[in-house]
């Protein structure tokens, strides 16, 4: 009778469970290294089969698609294969999910309570709203060299016929005619600001991202540069813009893009950096690991470390002129050595990905210095004070070096205090702020650009 009446109260737990109902938001805090981040996983379910996406309003990240959710005798199971998180929890209830989240090779504790009146809403007040005092225009234009078509907006200004006009250059990554971030639109931002003070601009999503044609991932810089050079040809095209001097924009890595561009005589009047490179790919490369390592909190012991084995990995894709898989096989070799097989076969593998990949060999054998030594043009070069991407005085005082040695007569550097690597007004100049701030661009940044330009 007991054995019995033990059968019957398990099938009753196990009942009650595939009764509850997980669908819903259920929200999740993730504490790690001194931060709290809320997550929010909203699932759904259609027929037999759930689905979910992923929010992290303090990363302005919201709708990340989660690649697969198992609930299996009342365990949850979710993986985001793009970020490499896998949640696994036990359903104790119709509100409370209790488990643990994965990402690489971090494992921290992580409750979910469903939750009924929390919006992931993120505040974005510089983001443009219409009605637009100016022009504005989908385009498509052609690269010819690589053939393929990409796509963009133009914005031009009202009743002017003799104005600047820009071509803004994105940074590393996948981005689209927004350089869209964390919720944030920042060459958006730019391109209203710009156009209702006189200055048309062309922005456009990178190749094999929205509406562009191409494969991102098989490209490098020098294949970026070529899909500027043919918007710069595209607007040389337009008689209602062919009298007006043309520009370049670039941010972060289109920083290092733009004097590729400019180098080129006769092809444009003149070009911004933003946060743009100055140093050797490896030497920048090196810098941003140790000043984020150092604002993280990490101990200098592990900071000078991480700069000897990742020295080490660099070193050998400048030297490498092999094939993106025999580079990859010998830092695999290497990253084993270096961590005596105790680095996670997931990370591994993770990290060779990235450096044995083709935009990632280029960068760090990329030097800018000879380049830039070859514009002409006049420069105007900006960074944020907290900038740890990009660290301000070494970058620009690299490209004013440079230029110098160029003999460029018509250029211009400034630092703008408490700024981070989007031009954000911040606090640490950390990644995990980018999301949190509401400001998308500094309006001083705005200004300087826009006054430059006008007086040129």
């Amino acid at each position: 009778m007991k054995n019995i009446l033990t059968a019957l109260l398990f099938c009753f737990l196990l009942s009650s469970v595939d009764a509850q109902d997980i669908t819903g938001k259920w929200k999740g805090l993730l504490k790690m290294q001194g931060m709290e981040l809320n997550l929010y996983f909203n699932i759904m379910k259609k027929g037999g089969d759930y689905s979910a996406t992923l929010d992290v309003p303090k990363q302005g990240a919201t709708g990340i698609e989660v690649t697969a959710i198992i609930l299996e005798d009342a365990t949850l199971n979710i993986s985001v294969g793009g970020l490499g998180i896998a949640y696994s929890g036990m359903v104790k209830n119709d509100t409370l999910i209790k488990g643990e989240f994965k990402q690489m090779s971090m494992l921290l504790p992580l409750d979910l309570k469903k939750v009924t009146d929390e919006a992931t809403v993120l505040i974005r007040p510089q983001t443009p709203r219409p009605p637009f005092p100016y022009q504005e225009e989908k385009i498509t234009f052609r690269n010819t060299k690589d053939q393929i078509t990409l796509a963009g907006t133009l914005t031009l200004p009202r009743e002017l016929t003799d104005f600047p006009t820009v071509v803004l250059i994105s940074g590393s990554g996948p981005q689209n005619r927004n350089s869209e971030i964390f919720g944030h639109q920042p060459f958006w931002v730019i391109a209203d600001h710009l156009t209702r003070r006189g200055i048309g601009v062309l922005r456009f999503d990178e190749r094999g991202v929205g509406d562009s044609e191409g494969n991102f991932s098989a490209a490098t810089s020098v294949d970026f540069a070529e899909d500027v050079h043919a918007a710069v040809r595209y607007l040389k095209s337009r008689k209602d813009i062919s009298n007006g001097e043309i520009g370049l924009i670039g941010h972060s890595e289109g920083g290092a893009i733009a004097p590729m561009v400019a180098s080129d005589p006769g092809t444009v009047d003149f070009i911004i950096l933003l946060a743009g490179p100055g140093l050797p790919g490896k030497e920048l490369m090196l810098l941003q690991k140790s000043v984020i390592e150092k604002a993280s909190g990490l101990p200098a012991p592990m900071i000078e470390r991480g700069q000897v084995v990742m020295g080490g990995a660099y070193d050998k894709i400048i030297r490498t002129n092999d094939q993106a898989t025999t580079l990859k096989d010998s830092l695999t070799a290497y990253f084993r050595t270096s961590y005596n097989n105790l680095m996670p076969e997931d990370q591994l593998d993770a990290i060779t990905n990235q450096l044995s990949s083709p935009w990632m060999v280029n960068f760090i054998q990329h030097d800018p210095a000879p380049i830039l030594a070859k514009v002409t043009v006049p420069v105007l070069a900006l960074n944020g004070e907290k900038d740890l991407q990009v660290p301000a005085q070494e970058n620009l005082t690299a490209i004013e070096t440079a230029l110098n040695n160029g003999e460029n007569a018509t250029f211009s550097t400034k630092i703008f205090p408490g700024l981070n690597h989007l031009f954000q007004s911040c606090e640490t100049g950390l990644v995990n702020e980018y999301g949190a701030l509401e400001e998308t661009f500094s309006e001083d940044v705005l200004k300087e650009i826009t006054e430059w330009i006008q007086k040129l």
